[in-house]
Parts: C-alpha cells; sequence; structure tokens
C-alpha cells in the first residue's frame, strides 16, 4: 500500500533521527525480548537501514531492522546487503512483517502525499506498532522529512495512541535563524505554516528567542540555541532537557502544534 517514492538518499543522512530515537526509545528496544524496527521506504539504496540497525544496537544489542521498500527493484538490490538482524522485503504501509515493530521509522516518505492523506497513514502505522503494556508506552513511529544531507530534520513521534511530539533538529553551525527549519516540516505541517496556525506562531517565537539571544553567539551557535530554548520554555511545552537542545534539537508536544480545524 502506498505510492513509489523518488528513492533519494545518501549516507547519514538520518543520522540525527537515528540518535533521537536511540536516546529516547532505546530502553524500549532494550528490555524487549525481540526488539524489531522498520525502516519504511528506505529508498534506491540500502544506507538508512544498515545504519539504524548500527545505531540501534550501540543501545539495543538484540534488535532487529526489517527495511521495506514497495519498488521491487530496490528489494532486489538491497538482498546483498542482508545479514544478521537486517533483512529486506517488499511492502507499503500495510508493514509486512510477522510481529508488530517496536520502532516504525518512516523518512521523506509522505512528502509526496497530500496533507489530507496523512493521518489515514498515520493511523495505520500506529495500529501495526506493538501495544503498550505494563511498564511500556508500546511502539513508536517516527515520520518526518530531512534535507538531503541530513543538516536539518523536522519530525513527529507517534505511539499507539497518536502523534505525541514534534521535534526539530539541525547543524547548528548552518542555522540562520529556527524558522530556516520550516521548509523541512512533515506533511501534516508544512502547509499549516501560516498566521493563526501554532507552527507559525511557534516559529515565529523561536526566531524572536533567537534575536534575543544573539549576545550569546560570541560563545558559539550552540550556547545561542540553548537560551533561545529555555526563553521557549516560558511558552511552549518544551519536552525534553538541555542534554538534547545540547544537539541542536527541541521537541515540543504535538498538541501544541497540532493544526486547527
Amino acid at each position: 500500500m502506498g505510492s513509489v517514492t523518488r528513492g533519494t538518499t545518501n549516507p547519514n543522512r538520518l543520522r540525527r533521527m537515528d540518535r533521537w530515537i536511540a536516546a529516547v526509545h532505546g530502553g524500549e528496544l532494550r528490555r524487549a525480548a525481540d526488539p524489531l524496527a522498520v525502516d519504511l521506504g528506505y529508498g534506491a539504496a540500502p544506507w538508512t537501514a544498515v545504519e539504524l540497525l548500527g545505531r540501534l544496537r550501540t543501545v539495543a544489542p538484540h534488535v532487529r531492522v526489517v527495511g521495506i521498500e514497495i519498488e521491487p527493484e530496490r528489494v532486489a538490490a538491497a538482498l546483498p546487503y542482508e545479514r544478521e538482524g537486517l533483512a529486506f522485503r517488499h511492502g507499503g504501509f500495510e508493514v509486512p512483517v510477522p510481529s508488530r515493530p517496536l520502532l516504525i521509522r518512516a523518512a521523506n516518505v509522505l512528502r509526496q502525499y497530500d496533507e489530507a492523506e496523512v493521518a489515514a497513514v498515520w493511523e495505520r502505522l500506529c495500529a501495526r506498532l506493538a501495544p503498550a503494556g505494563a511498564g511500556s508506552r508500546g511502539g513508536l513511529l517516527v515520520e518526518g522529512t530531512c534535507d538531503e544531507i541530513g543538516r536539518r530534520h523536522v519530525w513527529v513521534a507517534l505511539g499507539p495512541e497518536g502523534p505525541r511530539t514534534v521535534t526539530f533538529a539541525t547543524r547548528l553551525g548552518s542555522l540562520e535563524q529556527p524558522s530556516d527549519l520550516a521548509e523541512r516540516l512533515p506533511k501534516a505541517l508544512i502547509h499549516r505554516n501560516v498566521p493563526g496556525e501554532p507552527v507559525h506562531a511557534f516559529l515565529r517565537d523561536f526566531d524572536r528567542a533567537w534575536a534575543a539571544a544573539a549576545p550569546y553567539a560570541s560563545y558559539g551557535a550552540r550556547q545561542r540555541w540553548l537560551r533561545a530554548v529555555r526563553e521557549l520554555c516560558a511558552d511552549w511545552p518544551v519536552t525534553d532537557s538541555p542534554a538534547r537542545w545540547r544537539q541542536g534539537e527541541v521537541t515540543v508536544a504535538w498538541a501544541a502544534l497540532a493544526p486547527r480545524g
């Protein structure tokens, strides 16, 4: 189920997303008896699935990764890269794996779809996640968009119950102002960056906080970012801590940025 994407990818393109997943979801993966992660729509080359396995295994040594692609030729080209813990399958949004995964990563997949189609895709993918249980929040769907070399990323994290958070991540040395990240908003938000919508107000306030933090630029872009995010916390439900902010990230509750209407 789904449509063939352009398939463009580059090594290390998804490193920011992968590191965030390892940091916030590593415990769930580590505690599971047989943790399964899915790289949905990995593209014309299997690099992102290969890298996902390596990064997740730093926090969950027994994790398995299945790369899923809707284009059969791409699956055939990836098969030589299979090894212990890494497999490739033909499929789409139905996620054809035998058990419910603890992670589905769908990066740069929904970019070509209409905004009206996103909710149904999210619902279908969330229904495939491992359910919540005793001491577990269940599986995680991470869906978002980045630029071609992974400098700028925005993604939504969803659990079995639906969307939870939105994360903005960037290489700080390349950033002129936080609203530069608007071009990488996921499909559910990119057309909502207009006056009257919460995501527009958030990016406006972020730019103002960034401008107010300009004196900290003499200590480096990281210190300026840290100061700007602290300023944001007064008015926006930032859910992460300075340990993540230092990585050029900030995560906000989905409810604060969800589209109106």
